[in-house]
């Protein structure tokens, strides 16, 4: 698992790395996936997650490193997807911030659950999403700062595409990812956790 798990992770990044679109954009958008492989093979041993969400962590390093390729405004799915709905914009970057509210929202749950940090259960689910809305303000801070301090592919790196509420609407986008994680994968989240005597 570990080896497959690694091997799709630098497959990925490589491919992402050979001729994208702007090699700096595609530097800040792979950042927090490369961050997150350093984050997760040091803590393997001392507090190992479960299956489920070291698939889905993969799964959202691979839409990041999508994303960085093509730039967010231009991933082809997303260009495909713009005539099925209607769309006038590449909404490819929403499905990124759905992914970063759905992948920590069952981290931090992870966390929350196994370090006992809660007496009781019943603000655990409050508490993790308002964990995945604090970190999706950092992001959209930390975007805001990178475009502020550096014009070069500020644009292609906020993708915005023209959209005075991106911002909250990306917000909103991983708040809702966090709450479809914890309605849709609890359950199933708590049977994987078993095997920590936690349930």
């Amino acid at each position: 698992m570990a080896n497959l798990w690694v091997l799709v992770f630098v497959g990925t990044l490589v491919w992402s790395g050979i001729h994208p679109k702007d090699y700096a954009t595609w530097a800040l958008e792979v950042s927090p996936a490369v961050i997150g492989l350093f984050l997760l093979w040091a803590t393997r041993r001392a507090f190992p997650l479960t299956t489920l969400v070291y698939v889905l962590v993969l799964i959202h390093c691979v839409i990041l490193m999508i994303g960085g390729h093509y730039t967010y405004a231009e991933v082809p799915l997303g260009e495909w997807v713009k005539p099925l709905f209607g769309f006038e914009r590449n909404h490819y970057d929403k499905l990124g911030h759905f992914a970063q509210g759905f992948v920590p929202a069952l981290i931090a749950r992870e966390i929350l659950i196994r370090r006992r940090v809660l007496a009781r259960r019943g603000w655990l689910g409050f508490l993790v999403v308002c964990v995945c809305l604090a970190l999706s303000a950092v992001y959209e801070l930390l975007e805001w700062a990178v475009a502020v301090l550096s014009e070069r592919g500020a644009a292609a790196f906020l993708g915005t595409q023209g959209d005075v509420w991106d911002t909250q609407s990306d917000m909103a986008f991983a708040g809702l990812g966090a709450i479809v994680a914890l309605l849709v994968l609890r359950r199933w989240h708590d049977r994987q956790l078993r095997k920590f005597s936690l349930l």
